[in-house]
């Protein structure tokens, strides 16, 4: 039976993955700084650019569901007793728009991954290209990582969506 403890579940778990999303990013961006501070070659020329860039976005994703999962629970909580219509007319429609883009997100980091897996492989042995192999480990662990914890969310997402659903009929 779905509860409001489920919805508090549901978004305590989004808030603290999210946390943990924001830490990653940040390591890889402190990882990116040390990289370009200490090493000056070519690996590591390589690696800085997904670094930085995936782990700016990954900060910038987890700032952004961290700010809103406390509101959304408390919001989602209130309208389970208050107003059942609310969770029906807004929040099922705002689960399957997350679902939907959560699939397109974990296409892209797939595709994301195995570039970086082919750049590293390709460019395994080649001392003229050590930049790309730089590029494509960084990309593949950083895509990796983030298939990862979006794989959880995944899941998470449809066990809630299904759980309001089933509330719902």
């Amino acid at each position: 039976m779905f509860s409001k403890s489920n919805i508090e579940k549901y978004f305590f778990a989004e808030k603290s993955e999210s946390l943990f999303f924001m830490i990653i990013g940040a390591l890889a961006v402190i990882m990116a700084v040390i990289v370009f501070v200490y090493l000056k070659n070519s690996l590591a020329k390589g690696m800085l650019i997904p670094l930085i860039v995936i782990g700016i976005i990954q900060i910038v994703v987890g700032i952004n569901v961290y700010r809103k999962s406390d509101s959304q629970r408390t919001e989602m909580v209130y309208s389970y007793d208050m107003n059942p219509a609310k969770l029906k007319n807004e929040e099922i429609p705002r689960m399957i728009a997350v679902m939907k883009s959560v699939v397109i997100i974990r296409n892209i980091e797939i595709i994301l991954f195995l570039i970086g897996a082919i750049l590293c492989f390709v460019f395994r042995n080649s001392s003229e290209s050590v930049f790309w192999y730089g590029f494509g480990f960084a990309l593949t662990i950083q895509a990796f990582i983030s298939l990862i914890l979006d794989f959880f969310a995944e899941k998470r997402g449809q066990v809630y969506l299904d759980g309001l659903s089933d509330f719902l009929k």
